[in-house]
């Protein structure tokens, strides 16, 4: 097990874990204080209540280090691994006040990030076989975006934008300020360099059209069923085999094999970092 200041945590990870330990413990941890002897030492296993895909440990051991660099650390499962219920996925050793401080933040974490990850395994699995990926959405918890979408990444899952800043993709809104679906494609098509591709959602096979003779690269097709997405990958398809075709919008666990059989090459689904229930995870600690 390794002294956590060893680890070489990113400056964002530390950050994250800095504000998100200074919002639970306040001016201190009054109830260790009072109940837990300064000098004692513990030793704190994390346990799988359930079967899960296991996501942030890294964060989980970036809180203890900004608790107590000293407090030793140990990751005994792998990021994306599948566990089972009652599995140990890491322990933390040392100060027993530290780690009782850290203890809900880490929790929180791992708890949070492993239920994503979860979630996502079970919509990968749901379309293998089909040329579909699973790919996740910005509808993210603030400031929380880069771990959840490592967390889409352990469950299988793929990532689309990470911001504003690191991809083109015209949606709704867009489309009523530009003047339509083929006006918008031909002005970010003049203004994007050409290293950047352009995407633009489309509602029905008219836009579709349109976005494809203005020379769209990808077309995210918002809110249609199974059977109307089929009917615009088949165009698509003979019009631009070369276009890249999304589906977004209406996707369950119920519904997404349907919409995978279609013939899209991506599905994003904003319920896996939006919706996705936190994973069963509990910190048991004993003296040491």
């Amino acid at each position: 097990m390794e002294r956590i200041g060893a680890k070489n945590n990113s400056a964002a990870l530390r950050e994250l874990a800095r504000r998100a330990l200074a919002e639970d413990i306040g001016r201190g941890d009054i109830t260790s204080e009072l109940t837990v002897d300064e000098g004692a030492r513990a030793l704190g296993r994390f346990v799988a209540r359930e079967d899960i895909v296991v996501s942030g440990i890294e964060g989980a051991r970036a809180v203890f280090c900004e608790a107590d660099p000293q407090l030793r650390f140990a990751a005994l499962a792998a990021e994306g691994e599948k566990v089972c219920a009652g599995s140990v996925l890491a322990e933390v050793e040392g100060c027993a006040r530290a780690i009782l401080a850290a203890e809900r933040t880490a929790l929180n974490l791992l708890m949070r990030l492993s239920g994503v990850a979860t979630l996502t395994r079970r919509y990968v699995r749901e379309v293998e076989g089909t040329r579909a990926r699973i790919t996740d959405t910005r509808k993210s918890t603030p400031g929380m975006r880069l771990l959840e979408k490592a967390a889409v990444r352990a469950g299988g899952g793929t990532n689309h934008r990470a911001g504003l800043d690191d991809g083109i993709l015209i949606k709704d809104n867009h489309l009523m300020l530009a003047g339509g679906v083929g006006e918008a494609v031909r002005l970010a098509k003049d203004r994007t360099p050409h290293l950047l591709k352009v995407e633009v959602e489309v509602e029905n096979l008219s836009d579709l059209e349109e976005a494809l003779a203005a020379g769209a690269d990808a077309v995210l097709l918002d809110n249609m069923s199974p059977e109307e997405v089929r009917g615009a990958v088949e165009l698509a398809r003979r019009r631009r085999p070369d276009v890249i075709v999304e589906v977004s919008g209406g996707v369950d666990l119920k519904s997404v094999r349907a919409y995978a059989e279609a013939g899209p090459d991506l599905i994003s689904v904003g319920a896996l970092t939006h919706s996705a229930p936190a994973a069963d995870i509990s910190l048991e600690v004993e003296p040491c």
